[in-house]
């Protein structure tokens, strides 16, 4: 009977979804956010000596996220298609030619692929988007008129239920994928899926996410109150991250610290 109550708990809110967009609280998310603002970056045409260079026109727009240090650039066309790569450090952009050049612009500190997007994140405050986004809408615009593959590796698809999931781990991985991970994603980040033990939901967060002041409070007010609203079994919801990534990233700290 519960098993039947909680499918028929989800078919409602898929339902609900389908007629209106439905956020985390517009509370919780003004604390942490300021106006949005779209600008389209574009190249004019310059006269010279009386002769005018006719220029191509660029389309990649920019959008804000909920982190200062975050910027979401859209190249009006497919970026993945499908699912998210995180690139925390330069030395993990192997894969990706694109990555590695936004890597070469100065003040990058890491860069997250989605769907449709490209999430740059900057260094510190220090650093000035006015020149970080000149360069990036460059290297991006010269990048999707080559042709070349976006990365040869592996991307965050969805989280896939399987049959070896209990109940409770389908139940968190179809609310995940269908009401969680495609608003976080609007926002430049995602949130992938480490596990479930003892009540807790573990979490990883990339893109936009990482070191974003708003974390918190999108973890403990959006997240854990859905999830909870739905499956009682949860008690919690904690962030992780990857044994690999915190090496690279101290790697990186101390490199960096050296260099200064």
């Amino acid at each position: 009977m519960a098993t039947s109550l909680r499918r028929t708990a989800v078919k409602i809110f898929r339902l609900q979804d389908a007629l209106r967009s439905v956020r985390f609280s517009v509370k919780d998310r003004s604390q942490c956010r300021s106006l949005w603002s779209i600008q389209k970056h574009s190249i004019r045409a310059h006269k010279l000596h009386n002769k005018e260079f006719s220029v191509r026109w660029l389309s990649v727009y920019t959008e804000d996220t909920p982190n200062p240090r975050s910027l979401k650039f859209l190249p009006g066309k497919p970026v993945l298609g499908t699912g998210t790569l995180d690139f925390p450090t330069s030395s993990s952009a192997e894969c990706s030619l694109l990555a590695r050049n936004l890597f070469q612009v100065e003040g990058v500190k890491s860069v997250f692929f989605g769907p449709d997007f490209i999430t740059i994140t900057k260094k510190d405050d220090d650093v000035e988007w006015a020149d970080v986004k000149r360069h990036a809408i460059e290297i991006i615009t010269q990048f999707f008129e080559s042709g070349e593959p976006v990365t040869t590796g592996v991307t965050h698809a969805e989280s896939n239920v399987s049959e070896e999931d209990d109940e409770i781990v389908s139940m968190i991985k179809e609310l995940l994928d269908t009401r969680i991970r495609p608003t976080v994603q609007e926002d430049g980040g995602d949130v992938i899926f480490k596990g479930f033990e003892d009540g807790t939901v573990k979490l990883k967060l990339v893109g936009s996410c990482t070191g974003c002041p708003s974390s918190t409070v999108t973890l403990k007010s959006g997240i854990q109150n859905m999830l909870q609203f739905y499956i009682p079994e949860v008690d919690d919801v904690e962030e992780v991250v990857d044994e690999l990534d915190e090496i690279n990233i101290k790697v990186f700290s101390e490199l960096e610290r050296k260099l200064k």
